[in-house]
């Protein structure tokens, strides 16, 4: 999808989504503001905001589908033909963005377009998703999980309990103060459960290690429970 379709298709969801979820629609209105009178080849140059954008534009048209259900039971059938991780993102937590009041996103807004946004652990997030399918284990991403609510991946195991997981190389003097941060997050968004992912890049062997504790914890960590390892 093109800048200029991009533009036009957040211009038709809001329109679509003003009498379906007026929350939505203020949403997607805020972000349609923050990019309208940003020159098409300017945005097209700007690839991690083509990425969120594109990512709101498909979770939008998603939630809207299941919104416009005549009845709870349709809604319901819908969900069950997701995945766990689809489940989870549509049924919990992408409505709770779109209802809650969301303090980060300002200023992660202004990030991104700026160019400031930069996935130092991407190479291993990627990594661990890949290793995490490799053992039929499946994961989610998007941004706003990444910059909202301190989550790099949801990812399900043979349970299917979808759980939430940060991914950071910090050092140890700076590792408790991160971890806390995140943990205030999880409970702001009400994030029930999570996983805290510490790893120290000269381990040959520590992406491994991540996803056995990853899988392991999808299954069986307790509600409530916010596990830091490294």
């Amino acid at each position: 999808m093109q800048a200029k379709e991009i533009k036009d298709k957040l211009k038709s969801l809001i329109e679509q989504a003003s009498s379906i979820d007026p929350n939505l629609a203020r949403r997607l209105d805020e972000i349609n503001r923050w990019v309208k009178n940003i020159k098409l080849g300017t945005l097209t140059a700007k690839p991690f905001v083509l990425a969120f954008l594109l990512e709101v534009i498909t979770d939008s048209t998603i939630w809207l589908i299941i919104r416009s259900l005549s009845s709870e039971e349709e809604q319901k059938a819908k969900f069950q033909q997701m995945t766990p991780n689809e489940r989870y993102w549509y049924g919990y937590l992408f409505p709770r963005w779109i209802n809650a009041s969301d303090s980060k996103f300002y200023i992660w807004k202004q990030k991104l377009m700026a160019g400031e946004f930069n996935q130092i652990d991407d190479d291993i997030i990627r990594s661990i998703a890949q290793d995490v399918v490799q053992r039929e284990g499946s994961f989610w991403q998007r941004y706003i999980a990444d910059l909202s609510m301190a989550t790099d991946l949801i990812i399900s195991s043979r349970n299917n309990q979808p759980l939430c997981i940060q991914v950071t190389s910090v050092s140890e003097e700076l590792n408790q103060q991160k971890y806390q941060a995140w943990q205030n997050t999880l409970r702001l968004w009400e994030i029930e459960r999570g996983l805290f992912l510490s790893y120290n890049p000269k381990d040959a062997n520590f992406v491994n290690q991540l996803v056995n504790v990853a899988l392991y914890n999808s299954d069986y960590l307790c509600g409530g429970k916010y596990l830091k390892f490294s």
